[in-house]
C-alpha cells in the first residue's frame, strides 16, 4: 500500500501496490454494499403493493417445487428514500474505485488479478461483515 503522491514514474509500476485512497474507497464501496444489503433484508419483497401469489408445481422445474410471495404493501416513502440513498452512494463509490487512476497502468489478466486482489485484502473489507444465516425476504419461498 502506497500513498498515490509517492508513486514515482522511474520505479517499475507494481498493480498490487495500491494506493491509500484507492483502498480506503474500495472499503467504503463495501461497507455501503453491506449495509444496502442489510436494509434490503428489512424490506418487504415488493416495493410496490402486490398481491402475492402461488404458483403450482413446475412440472421439468427445479425439483418440481412451488414457489410463493405472501401479499405486501409495499415500501413506505421512507424505506424507499433510504434504499435510493444508499444505492446511490454505493454506485457512486463504486465507480470512484472502478475509474482510480491506478487502473489505467493495469492491463490484460493482471488488472483482474489486481482488482480482485484489492477486494480481498483486509484493510479494504468492511468492518461488520454481513451475517444472513436465515434466509431473507428476497429469497423466493420454496415448497414442495
Amino acid at each position: 500500500m502506497t500513498d498515490t503522491a509517492s508513486h514515482s514514474t522511474d520505479a517499475p509500476f507494481d498493480p498490487f501496490d495500491f494506493p491509500a485512497d484507492l483502498i480506503a474507497a474500495q472499503r467504503e464501496a463495501a461497507e455501503l454494499h453491506a449495509e444496502l444489503h442489510r436494509f434490503q433484508a428489512t424490506l418487504p419483497w415488493s416495493r410496490e403493493p402486490h398481491e402475492g401469489w402461488e404458483a403450482p408445481e413446475q412440472n421439468g422445474g427445479p425439483q418440481g417445487r412451488r414457489s410463493a410471495r405472501p401479499a405486501t404493501e409495499g415500501w413506505t416513502e421512507e424505506q424507499a428514500e433510504t434504499y435510493d440513498t444508499l444505492w446511490k452512494r454505493w454506485r457512486d463509490k463504486s465507480t470512484e474505485v472502478h475509474m482510480h487512476a491506478h487502473w489505467k497502468r493495469c492491463t490484460g489478466a493482471v488488472a483482474y488479478e489486481a482488482r480482485q486482489a484489492l477486494k480481498r485484502l483486509p484493510e479494504a473489507r468492511p468492518v461488520v461483515p454481513v451475517e444472513t444465516a436465515e434466509p431473507t425476504q428476497d429469497d423466493v419461498t420454496l415448497t414442495r
